[in-house]
């Protein structure tokens, strides 16, 4: 599944996984800048909280995108799949210019979600401009490749990670979160490697990947982003390994980002935070054959 096709003279909005955990009470830096790029006091922001099995979770980041200034926001309350087809919950994605996925589990997200007319608005709302940010799960289901599950503190080994498909809103990257805190570089090592095409992002707590219409993103927040990638492979056993084999992955490159850093996903370069930069000052357009976001 691949991002919605764009329109002419038209740039997608941006995408913004968020790993979790992220400060809710305090400065909000990740929450701010999403609504100031949802349009600051114009925006009108629809939460979608499906992953979540809370009843509050839509209730409280209604409340935090309000206190930051945005001029509408409200709740899909879609616990089932028939709650898709909803005409209102559709017609409020049509007005939306931000859309916020929240935590919780992302097989509930993905199986309540997944090929349904939910699904096919948010793509095409982001083709169009809206931005579209999703913290834990809600960052996971961002790809084309999602990271369903598999085993924390583990080395990187066939049949450490389980994939499920995504919303498609990128086919550049594969996303894990909650990275650093529940010790997942394994698992996310194991993803890239089945192909080595997809960038792996390994995103912390309170921290996030400010995706750009260009694929340039910024990291914003108190953690790091880790960048995977496996396209300089030059050996891999992947292919030939039994079933919980350590993996042999010979030519990666990692980088280890913190706040300001960028990372231009069509080049696979990353560059140190620029003082004089924009927030998010992006170079020309890439490719259409480049991977996309």
């Amino acid at each position: 599944m691949c991002p919605a096709h764009l329109s002419a003279n038209q740039d997608r909005g941006f995408i913004i996984p968020i790993g979790g955990g992220e400060d809710r009470k305090k400065e909000r830096q990740i929450h701010r800048r999403f609504v100031e790029l949802s349009g600051g006091p114009g925006a009108d922001i629809v939460v979608i909280p499906t992953a979540s099995e809370l009843e509050s979770t839509g209730q409280d980041y209604n409340r935090i995108f309000r206190d930051l200034g945005a001029a509408e926001v409200d709740f899909l309350p879609i616990s089932k799949r028939a709650d898709c087809d909803n005409p209102r919950y559709l017609d409020m994605l049509d007005r939306a210019t931000g859309i916020f996925l929240t935590g919780g589990n992302q097989l509930r997200l993905s199986t309540i979600l997944g090929g349904t007319a939910i699904a096919q608005r948010i793509r095409k709302r982001n083709a169009a401009g809206a931005t579209v940010a999703g913290t834990s799960a809600g960052a996971s289901i961002m790809s084309e490749h999602m990271i369903a599950g598999g085993e924390s503190n583990s080395i990187p080994a066939e049949g450490a990670v389980s994939l499920a498909p995504g919303l498609g809103l990128t086919n550049a990257v594969i996303i894990d979160q909650h990275f650093t805190q529940r010790n997942r570089l394994g698992r996310l090592l194991a993803a890239a490697s089945y192909n080595p095409f997809l960038i792996g992002l390994g995103i912390d707590e309170d921290t996030a990947a400010f995706i750009g219409p260009n694929g340039l993103f910024e990291v914003v927040g108190s953690g790091t982003v880790t960048v995977v990638d496996a396209s300089g492979l030059t050996h891999s056993s992947m292919w030939e390994a039994s079933r919980g084999q350590a993996l042999s992955l010979l030519g990666l490159k990692v980088d280890v980002m913190s706040e300001g850093c960028r990372y231009d996903l069509v080049g696979r370069q990353a560059y140190p935070p620029d003082p004089h930069a924009a927030f998010c000052a992006l170079p020309n357009l890439p490719s259409e054959d480049g991977p996309r976001h």
